[in-house]
């Protein structure tokens, strides 16, 4: 059993990064990914050290990345990353500028929509630096106007929801050059969401390697049967490094588990500590 994709509640998630390391005990591997932070990342670890957690245990990221012409959404893991790193904080507080400002259009949005939320209750919801559109969903369902936080997105803040807002998306060599300078591997997550077409992702992907892409996140969760055979075979086709990863988030995404299985767990992950090496050297 592996993870490379979790969520505490130092982003958006709703579990602890303590709770995530003793829930992942006996994983061969496991990566804390928060959004635009990585604020968890050294009580994931240490709690992981302290009960004896089987396997490797990593410092991630996701960040939300510039997609490109014809695509949708694009995410970036940043995989065995030194939290520390200078470049990746100065990177981060240009991300989390971007997400203020953001945070402060959707509550004006809102205000014009009749329903009046302060930042300072968001706040509540978040425990770390990152405040998001889930903490916007949560004060929505408190106050009674969304029956739950997939409600709220779907009515007031998600994608084409009256009060969505756009956001400050980095470059993608930028976003991948960061992540090797924080001396991780970078990884596409979900490609699902990216791009559905065969061909697209395939040219999209190669164009993405020659700019330093390390893998692609191609056993999700999220995935059909289909689409995993898809990623597994142009990551496989391409050179890139196939990672896997559920996306868990707690009650906020309460339908998605902890834990993905391999056929192969060793097998699998062996030609990502090859990449992480290789980062590193």
């Amino acid at each position: 059993m592996v993870d490379f994709h979790v969520h505490s509640t130092a982003s958006d998630g709703t579990d602890a990064p303590e709770s995530l390391a003793a829930a992942g005990r006996g994983f061969t591997a496991m990566a804390l990914t928060d959004h635009d932070n990585c604020d968890g990342c050294a009580r994931f670890l240490a709690e992981g050290r302290r009960i004896g957690a089987s396997g490797r245990r990593l410092a991630g990221i996701e960040l939300s990345i510039e997609p490109g012409e014809v695509y949708r959404k694009f995410h970036l893991l940043g995989l065995g990353i030194d939290p520390e790193a200078p470049c990746l904080n100065e990177f981060l507080d240009e991300i989390r500028a971007g997400r203020d400002e953001r945070n402060a259009k959707i509550l004006a949005r809102l205000n014009e929509l009749g329903i009046h939320i302060s930042i300072d209750e968001v706040r509540r919801y978040a425990n770390g630096k990152i405040v998001a559109r889930p903490h916007i969903a949560r004060v929505l369902v408190d106050k009674g106007f969304a029956s739950d936080v997939k409600d709220a997105f779907a009515r007031f803040v998600g994608d084409g929801a009256p009060a969505y807002v756009t956001r400050y998306r980095p470059a993608q060599a930028k976003a991948i050059e960061i992540v090797h300078g924080a001396g991780g591997v970078a990884v596409m997550a979900h490609p699902r969401y990216w791009t559905s077409d065969e061909e697209a992702l395939r040219s999209g992907l190669a164009h993405l390697k020659d700019m330093g892409l390390d893998g692609i996140e191609a056993v999700y969760q999220a995935n059909t049967p289909q689409e995993t055979v898809l990623h597994l075979r142009v990551a496989r086709e391409l050179g890139l490094v196939a990672t896997a990863g559920s996306d868990y988030h707690g009650a906020n995404k309460p339908t998605v588990t902890l834990g993905m299985e391999t056929d192969d767990d060793g097998a699998f992950l062996a030609p990502f500590w090859q990449a992480l090496d290789a980062v590193r050297r």
